[in-house]
């Protein structure tokens, strides 16, 4: 009776499983429905356009490394995609087990070899028809069918290319690729900047500069209005582009017909493509005609030359070599020494039609060559100067150089004078011109591998008998499964299933449980603007702080996501360690361990901290900044760093914490963040949150800067006192160390005597260049770590 039944039992279940991949393979040519994933092992795991134009799915960017992405369809193997969007340019997945997944509460997430969180929308939503679809347009959009809602698109998030009536915002940019080969962000950005202008940005990890448009040239000569109400720019289908600051432009071949794409390329040039009859790109528009006027071209120390024949060509200046002989960007470093011991060792190689741009230390018009090299010569930050005439008036500009970038010859500006040791300089062959160098741009950039290695499993045929007794237990497996799911869903939250696979090192609690374990939250141990501390014990009697949110609608929200999913990918002894968190109706909650010394602020408010305790809750705490800003899978600004978010455990060993305010950031996505309101306390904000400058790691860098001054000086970075207005604390700080005996005067009462002089004073240095108004002036966190642990 079984031998003659199991044929029946065999068929009906092959035909279930077959009927599953077929739904799940045409579901998935079209569009991804809630519950279901794309695999990166299946090439055939695609969502295409209704018109069948663009495609998405995974796209292998190097060995073993993919992106989830968007490219035109292409209707031979052999050739070249043209990659138009990104979800993970700077963290590629692996090549194996790697799946974009719409989970059941709306959040789109693609995960590293089922495991690792690397991307997702942060979305959520509760409607059956909620699906991902790829548009006409080349849009990828997550939307409810139903009401027809789009929740997320990736018109809002462009990587390098922006397609067809593909909005351009204030709070979108595109990021140049890396190299032809590497996909990852580059040094190039094209955002609307803070003046509302439409702007090309270098961003390298060493300097910042704009140089489109032309920055030599006023906004308004250049046609351009700043400080317009909205920013926004399109192009269109015919080929036209239109920007709100007044900038626009059409294609060479305008009108409806090729395809178009906009991109800043590798170079860090705009252009506009066409796809020609040929399936080729061909450029219809560029932003800058000369290559070489593209900021960090070449790199420091270097020279850029540029003919229709050879292209673009760099070159090291005489004296110096490559640093990166396969990156150009890296510039060039000097051959040996070339800093001059005293005025009369140096003297100046001559360039003539050649202009380094930027980086002046200085400006003398109306002034004379030999006036200009004798300024030059007495200056020690002084590496050259422009000399140039201006047409029709007679007059000379002197401008002096504290750094040599942005170098080319072009054959229209002045003259450059490097300043070297007289021996290099007489070793120069001016009749062998530097664009001649034996350095070429390299075609081939090397990139490095990303290598997996898995184990092979013994391929093994199992025998008929075994497939249906593996079918069978398989579906009462599934059946389990959905029932298991389907009970447990009742328990938990939206909140556990976004954030909860990414941060294994804790778990979930019940707001019934914290409040019984902090006895109906009796224990205050301090609070803030949007939150309440208490002391609490647990099952397992480990003592600990729960950080209780107050309900402030969105903003109260927002914190919470932010400090959940900030907390869950940090791992350092200087950063408060989390063990859980609550998300139970209007509740939010987070489980922190309970450190007994309590915070920095109340321990100075009551001067209990000598000397040597002071110095290590100073390098502990740049050392937990670091980490931040430096070391994590996702880079972090806190945002808000005072003594009263650095707490002391028992034996007063500092850890930052309190981390609603933060803001997390992608590796390779350029050191800028994007903040729609000012963030952190009074006193120990950094000027740009005030000035609407760019925000970056620096601002943690200055707030930092302000609380060594704190520790050091036991007075507060407030402006008034007791109604009194008082100097401010930095420019206290720098008043006293203009005095003779400024050490004695500036440090704390309590610590005097304690400390060792040489120590104080390199201390008190390194705060105030960390508290510098200019941004790139600060050093970075882990300079300052380095700077600290060499005083």
């Amino acid at each position: 009776m079984l031998i003659l039944m199991a044929p029946s039992i065999f068929q009906h279940y092959l035909l279930l499983l077959l009927t599953i991949i077929i739904t799940s393979f045409a579901s998935s040519t079209h569009a991804l429905t809630r519950g279901s994933s794309l695999s990166v092992e299946n090439k055939d795991d695609l969502i295409l356009s209704p018109n069948g134009r663009f495609t998405a799915g995974f796209h292998q960017a190097g060995d073993n490394a993919y992106v989830f992405a968007i490219w035109f369809t292409t209707s031979g193997a052999r050739t070249p995609r043209t990659v138009v969007w990104m979800a993970n340019r700077d963290a590629p997945v692996n090549g194996k087990k790697s799946k974009l997944s719409l989970w059941k509460d709306g959040n789109l997430v693609l995960t590293d070899a089922g495991q690792h969180i690397i991307w997702s929308t942060q979305t959520e939503s509760k409607s059956s028809s909620l699906e991902l679809t790829l548009l006409n347009t080349g849009n990828l959009v997550l939307r409810v069918q139903q009401q027809n809602r789009i929740i997320w698109q990736s018109f809002d998030n462009p990587s390098d290319t922006l397609l067809p009536n593909q909005p351009f915002t204030r709070k979108t940019q595109l990021v140049s690729s890396r190299s032809l080969t590497n996909h990852s962000s580059g040094y190039y950005s094209l955002l609307f900047d803070n003046d509302s202008i439409l702007r090309l940005v270098y961003n390298s990890p060493d300097t910042t500069s704009l140089y489109w448009p032309d920055p030599r040239v006023r906004t308004y000569f250049a046609g351009r209005f700043e400080y317009i109400d909205g920013r926004t720019a399109v192009l269109d289908s015919y080929g036209r582009f239109n920007s709100t600051d007044g900038f626009s432009f059409t294609s060479a071949d305008f009108g409806l017909g090729p395809q178009r794409i906009m991109r800043l390329d590798t170079d860090g040039n705009l252009r506009l493509y066409s796809l020609s009859r040929g399936m080729k790109w061909e450029v219809q528009w560029q932003a800058i005609s000369h290559i070489c006027r593209i900021d960090g071209t070449c790199g420091p120390n270097s020279l850029c030359t540029y003919t229709r024949d050879s292209g673009k060509r760099c070159s090291c200046l005489h004296g110096f070599k490559m640093v990166n002989d396969q990156d150009w960007s890296r510039g060039c470093e000097p051959e040996q020494s070339n800093v001059c011991k005293a005025d009369n060792d140096c003297d100046f190689m001559v360039l003539p039609y050649t202009e380094f741009y930027g980086y002046d230390i200085s400006f003398h018009i109306n002034t004379t060559l030999d006036a200009c090299k004798k300024t030059c010569l007495q200056d020690n930050n002084c590496k050259g100067f422009n000399f140039a005439s201006q047409v029709g008036t007679g007059l000379f500009f002197c401008f002096l150089k504290s750094s040599l970038h942005n170098g080319y010859q072009m054959g229209v500006y002045g003259t450059i004078y490097i300043k070297l040791p007289k021996k290099l300089v007489l070793s120069f062959n001016p009749a062998k011109p530097i664009g001649r160098s034996s350095y070429n741009c390299p075609r081939r950039v090397v990139v490095t591998p990303l290598l997996r290695l898995y184990e092979k499993k013994n391929n093994t045929k199992p025998l008929g008998f075994m497939i249906v007794v593996g079918s069978t237990i398989g579906f009462i497996e599934i059946l389990c499964i959905v029932f298991f799911w389907y009970c447990s869903s009742k328990h938990s939250s939206t909140t556990e299933q976004m954030y909860f696979p990414a941060s294994t090192g804790f778990r979930r609690f019940t707001y019934s449980e914290l409040k019984k374990a902090s006895r109906n939250f009796s224990e205050e141990i301090g609070r803030g603007g949007a939150s309440v501390v208490y002391k609490a014990r647990l099952k397992d009697n480990r003592i600990a702080a729960i950080k209780k949110l107050k309900n402030n609608g969105e903003q109260g929200e927002d914190e919470f996501q932010a400090e959940i999913s900030t907390i869950g990918r940090m791992n350092h002894m200087n950063l408060i360690e989390t063990w859980g968190y609550c998300a139970e109706g209007k509740h939010r909650l987070v489980v922190y361990e309970y450190m007994e010394n309590g915070s920095l602020a109340n321990n100075l408010r009551l001067d209990k901290l000598d000397w040597a305790t002071r110095l290590n809750i100073v390098i502990g705490t740049a050392k937990g900044l670091a980490y931040l800003h430096e070391e994590c899978l996702e880079w972090i600004l806190h945002c808000d760093v005072k003594p009263h978010n650095i707490l002391l455990d028992g034996n007063y060993n500092p850890k930052v914490a309190d981390f609603g305010l933060s803001k997390r950031w992608d590796r390779g996505g350029g050191d800028k963040w994007d903040f729609s309101m000012m963030r952190g306390t009074r006193g120990y904000m950094a000027p740009e949150w005030v000035l609407n400058l760019a925000i970056t790691s620096k601002v943690d860098v200055y707030s930092y800067g302000v609380v060594v001054l704190e520790m050091i000086t036991g007075r507060s970075p407030r402006n008034d006192c007791d109604g009194d207005v008082q100097p401010g604390l930095v420019n206290w700080v720098r008043e006293r160390v203009k005095t003779e005996c400024w050490v004695e005067e500036t440090v704390n009462g309590s610590i005097r005597g304690e400390y060792d002089g040489s120590v104080m004073e390199k201390l008190v240095e390194i705060a105030l260049q960390c508290v510098e108004e200019d941004s790139e002036v600060r050093p970075t966190m882990s300079q300052v770590v380095n700077m600290l642990l060499h005083m």
